[in-house]
């Protein structure tokens, strides 16, 4: 039910404009137009905005299906067909579509360029995919998943076609536009996949759902942006596209497993329930990342991308960046953390459970994906291209065997500590080192999380003795959670200037 995929939500990398594309300012602006300040304020106001409605409708839609109407195995099956989709569309378009928000001069010049090169790939990797799917499903712990990721992966090629528009949109801000179309998208991809479920078609009604979905949104970017939908071929631009985007594919690829190889592991290893279990609780935990990590994210590539020339100014903005990230995530970590089994009792049922024991942990991951997800984009506007490569390269080399044996020991629940442990020990630290060569030291980095870090080892405590006290009943856990978030604010308090920050066109 997720909305088609647009380059905002891409890991990318700053390259060099071709020949002949240069000549404007980044956006296209006038000089009269907005500050750079004021449009990035206004397009995360409408971005936050759009990220909490739509997942609270996801929520929603995933109680119901979750408690009525599927179970862990068809949940199993779902999370093998997202897992290889969101793979896929990784590379779909080979990194071109990121031209259009990062090139200097008007998009359109080179538009149909990239939109001739996103459809030829995507239609290439449909139809290895098609083939292939029995073969994948087989080897994912999931033969009934087949039928289901033929589908489903039609949305490479649509998403494909809206790389150019979508890429547009978020070139000039325009989030309002964009809370428009995936409103589109959500009430139909929703409608459907209710609809399709209850009738009995199982892990299938999310796969119609997702493509329904995603054709209502490639035909709302048609009509926010028009004339951007057309083919062309300059083979001078196809060679600068390709130089700058097939790097960024092959890093986003790498970015994409870091956080899909789990899923492929306990498949392989665990079966489908036990997949459905994880999958259940890995979408939990990512709750904080999608609500707020998303709304940030698309606007922070565009936004540091203007910071690149200046080192002061790219290392105050990412500091405040971080800090709002971080201050707004902590609470939400620490509750689902550690009231994981009866916050699964009350929304989803008894029979979700076992999903509450891998929860802790995912939670402790889903902050350290917050905070990683935006040094790549800040490293990815300065142009840090090998670090980027090598970060993700060991992120993943290292993850597949700790996995596996997490897997073997534990279950679900080692496979997420397996995660929180290279995650905590290997990657933040690798991840600090780069930014610290982009100009943002390790003072930047801790005036930003000092406050959030103290607020949420404050707010366990509270949250644990309370629950020593009072229990796991359902009125005893709006106690727990009103008081641990009062605590939580009144430790965060002193940290709300920094947070505000100056108003200027700087600031990002």
């Amino acid at each position: 039910m997720d909305s088609v995929r647009t380059p905002d939500s891409e890991r990318s990398e700053a390259g060099d404009t071709p020949d002949g594309l240069a000549g404007a300012t980044p956006d296209g602006e006038r000089p009269e137009s907005a500050s750079l300040g004021s449009k990035v304020r206004s397009a995360a106001r409408w971005s936050l905005i759009n990220t909490v409605v739509m997942r609270l409708g996801n929520f929603a839609t995933g109680i119901l299906l979750a408690r009525f109407a599927l179970g862990p195995a068809e949940w199993g099956v779902y999370g093998i067909a997202q897992t290889v989709l969101l793979v896929l569309l990784s590379a779909n378009e080979l990194g071109v579509g990121l031209a259009i928000i990062r090139w200097d001069g008007d998009p359109r010049r080179f538009a149909p360029t990239v939109l001739t090169l996103s459809v030829l790939s995507s239609g290439l990797l449909y139809a290895a995919l098609f083939v292939s799917a029995p073969t994948v499903a087989g080897l994912l712990g999931s033969p009934d998943a087949s039928g289901v990721l033929r589908v489903m992966c039609v949305c490479l090629v649509i998403d494909a076609v809206a790389h150019v528009p979508a890429g547009i949109l978020t070139r000039e801000f325009a989030q309002g536009r964009r809370m428009v179309i995936d409103a589109l998208n959500f009430v139909l991809s929703t409608a459907v996949t209710l609809l399709l479920a209850f009738a009995g078609w199982g892990a299938m009604s999310f796969a119609v759902g997702a493509v329904v979905g995603n054709v209502a949104a490639l035909v709302g970017c048609a009509v926010a942006v028009p004339g951007t939908l057309r083919f062309g071929w300059d083979p001078e631009q196809a060679r600068a596209l390709l130089k700058f985007g097939l790097p960024l594919a092959g890093a986003s690829l790498l970015a994409l497993a870091v956080v899909n190889v789990d899923t492929m592991v306990v498949g392989s290893s665990l079966g489908q329930v036990a997949l459905g279990f994880y999958v259940l609780a890995f979408n939990m935990s990512g709750w904080p990342v999608r609500v707020i990590s998303e709304a940030a994210r698309r606007v922070s590539f565009a936004g540091f991308s203007r910071l690149a020339d200046s080192p002061q100014a790219l290392a105050q903005g990412f500091s405040r960046a971080l800090g709002v990230l971080v201050t707004g995530t902590v609470p939400l970590c620490v509750l689902l953390g550690g009231l994981a089994a009866p916050v699964i009792h009350l929304v989803y049922g008894t029979k979700w459970l076992p999903a509450a024991e891998a929860l802790p942990w995912l939670m402790a991951l889903g902050l350290i994906r917050i905070g990683c997800e935006l040094a790549y984009d800040c490293l990815v506007a300065v142009g840090q291209r090998r670090s980027l490569i090598l970060v993700q390269g060991l992120w993943v080399v290292t993850l597949i065997p700790v996995l596996i044996v997490g897997a073997r020991m534990n279950g679900i629940v080692g496979v997420s500590q397996g995660h929180v442990l290279v995650g905590a020990c290997l990657v933040v630290p690798v991840f600090l080192y780069a930014l610290r060569r982009a100009g943002i030291g390790l003072a930047h980095i801790g005036r930003a999380c000092a406050w959030p870090f103290a607020g949420g080892v404050a707010m366990t405590v509270v949250l644990l003795a309370a629950k020593r006290l009072l229990g796991d009943g359902t009125l005893a856990l709006f106690v727990i959670g009103t008081t641990a978030l009062a605590c939580y604010a009144v430790c965060v308090l002193p940290s709300r200037r920094f947070l505000l920050g100056s108003r200027t066109p700087e600031t990002v």
